[in-house]
């Protein structure tokens, strides 16, 4: 009342403003150097200005933060490092609303004939949303979002087209970013044996209970109440066909491979010349 209120906000305000001061005086200089100081500064203990100093300081993303999506790689069997998850099959790219990924499906030099592995993958992170929809729709859990969103340069014709060397990562750099997220989806695969929390708590002498969606999610969900559907009526069996006579399969030559249609080789720089002009660029 008579301006108290003012002079009370103002006050908050000069306080804060001083002890700016008086904390860099206390870190004196390193207040951007340690990660104790660091967490001092984005906690409840924090004194003076509370504006986060970046690129000094950075806040620390959530775990379901999405960005330019990247591709999964294995790196548990020995046999298969380095080999994509990604099947090729194209529903990334179909249900982009941006239609922001192009793949190419490899093939198998001997024989022409498609092989599960993409040959080449490009995404365009000018044109990509960050909406997720292609890691919510990978059959095979192939396609992740990141959490790198520090991707500005100078050139967005040539560093903005990110192509399958640079996407691809391994699996335990998404367990890294997102460890809830991975953890859920071997629980989903049936993989809790063999993941990398059951061998560390074995290792730490920890009780190891299998997670379920129970003990994961404490919070139950109330049963919705369904309406009984009458049962359905059993269709009358239909007459077995009469077998048909399997023909004898023709005799597989040197010849027939030979004459087998080669599949054209992929030329990179001519994709990325379609790509650049459809951007624009």
């Amino acid at each position: 009342m008579y301006g108290k209120g003012i002079v009370n906000g103002l006050w908050v305000t000069f306080t804060h403003f001083f002890n700016t001061y008086i904390d860099d005086i206390r870190y004196a200089g390193r207040k951007y150097l340690r990660q104790e100081n660091f967490e001092v500064r984005q906690g409840l203990k924090t004194q003076g200005a509370f504006t986060v100093q970046y690129p000094d300081e950075k806040l620390a993303v959530p775990e379901r933060f999405r960005f330019v999506p990247f591709l999964v790689t294995e790196d548990q069997d020995p046999a298969h490092v380095g080999e994509d998850w990604c099947t090729s099959c194209g529903i990334c790219a179909k249900v982009c609303p941006p239609q922001c990924i192009w793949i190419v499906r490899g093939s198998d030099p001997k024989t022409g004939r498609p092989v599960p592995q993409p040959e080449a993958f490009f995404i365009d992170i000018d044109i990509c949303m960050n909406c997720g929809f292609c890691a919510e729709f990978c059959p095979f859990d192939a396609i992740k979002m990141d959490h790198n969103y520090e991707l500005a340069s100078y050139d967005r014709t040539h560093h903005h087209i990110h192509d399958k060397p640079h996407l691809s990562k391994p699996h335990t750099y998404w367990k890294t970013i997102a460890p809830t997220t991975a953890l859920e989806e071997a629980v989903e695969r049936g993989g809790w044996e063999h993941s990398d929390t059951l061998k560390g708590m074995k290792k730490a002498g920890q009780q190891a209970v299998a997670p379920t969606k129970e003990n994961m999610f404490p919070v139950q969900v109330a049963p919705v109440a369904v309406a009984e559907t009458p049962a359905k009526q059993e269709r009358p069996a239909k007459p077995e066909a009469a077998p048909v006579e399997a023909k004898p399969a023709a005799p597989a030559t040197e010849a027939s491979a030979a004459d087998a249609p080669k599949k054209p080789k992929f030329d990179k720089q001519a994709m990325l010349a379609k790509i650049r002009e459809k951007k624009g660029g």
